[in-house]
């Protein structure tokens, strides 16, 4: 069961036209993504602009989601910093038909380790699907510590963690540390090939969303000779906050009918598409 969870899975961008979801824009990008070997998806993740989505757009997007994926895992982001909010998210995501949940680091708040072990098996215990922890402490500033995790490994509804801190002195003690059978997912695009070859078992990402084939061939055939000329791309597609960048990019491809966005976020900087487009241009997606 939980060996669904191994291999590559974006995190989906939302595309948006005149502030509605455009399902159409959306479709394609999920083909495209098929079509180059993805292994499932998460929605309503931050790379989806998920602060910004009302609940009725989640399940559009879902909806749309499965019916093209068909019996790829799609799992969907749940997390807040609010214990009883994000309880309440993972019941509606599993009556939806979640595969599995992701549940972020309470972010803003920082919580003690006492009270993240507490706020996750409460999630856990709620979920009638499997629960994927979230490790960002460059967004949430408060990060799990090995101790919690190892505690929380303990509890069988939580199956794996999306590990993003980058930090790969860290994740090599979660791997000597955490039981085997636990998932062990990158969530850091530019440090994914070490996390790989330290013996994780794929990625929850924001590259794959444009350069699919190439994260598919990674995490079968981790090659640093085939990974380092990427390195650039990968740095490029964070000129801004994420998901600005990979958004225009998908539009320059025509995948996506606009690059719009939702406040706070903005459209890319004028003086920043320039280099994105080069770089479409120099990895040949364009």
């Amino acid at each position: 069961m939980n060996s669904r969870f191994k291999g590559v899975f974006s995190a989906l961008l939302t595309p948006f036209q005149n502030g509605k979801v455009d399902l159409g824009s959306l479709e394609k990008h999920l083909q495209f993504q098929i079509d180059n070997g993805i292994t499932g998806f998460v929605v309503n993740g931050t790379t989806a602009e998920s602060p910004t989505l009302h609940w009725n757009e989640v399940e559009q997007i879902f909806s749309c989601v499965k019916k093209l994926s068909g019996k790829m895992p799609v799992i969907v982001g749940v997390g807040s910093n609010s214990t009883e909010k994000t309880v309440e998210t993972t019941k509606k995501a599993c009556a939806l038909g979640a595969d599995a949940v992701l549940a972020v680091v309470p972010y803003y708040n920082k919580p003690p380790q006492r009270g993240l072990v507490l706020h996750f098996n409460e999630v856990a215990n709620a979920s009638e699907a499997p629960v994927i922890l979230y490790n960002v402490p460059g967004r949430t500033i408060t990060s799990l510590n090995l101790e919690s995790l190892v505690t929380l490994s303990e509890n069988k509804k939580i199956v794996g963690i999306k590990e993003a801190s980058g930090d790969m002195t860290f994740a090599s003690k979660l791997f000597q540390s955490l039981p085997k059978e636990f998932i062990k997912l990158s969530g850091d695009d530019a440090t994914y090939l070490q996390f790989l070859k330290l013996g994780g078992n794929g990625i929850i990402s924001v590259m794959s969303n444009i350069i699919t084939k190439q994260c598919v061939q990674w995490t079968k055939n981790p090659i640093e000779s085939e990974f380092a000329p990427y390195l650039k791309f990968i740095n490029g597609i964070y000129a801004e906050a994420n998901p600005i960048v990979p958004k225009w990019m998908l539009y320059k491809m025509g995948i996506f009918k606009s690059p719009e966005m939702r406040l706070p976020l903005t459209e890319l900087d004028t003086a920043l598409k320039p280099a994105a487009e080069s770089l479409l241009k120099e990895f040949s997606l364009i």
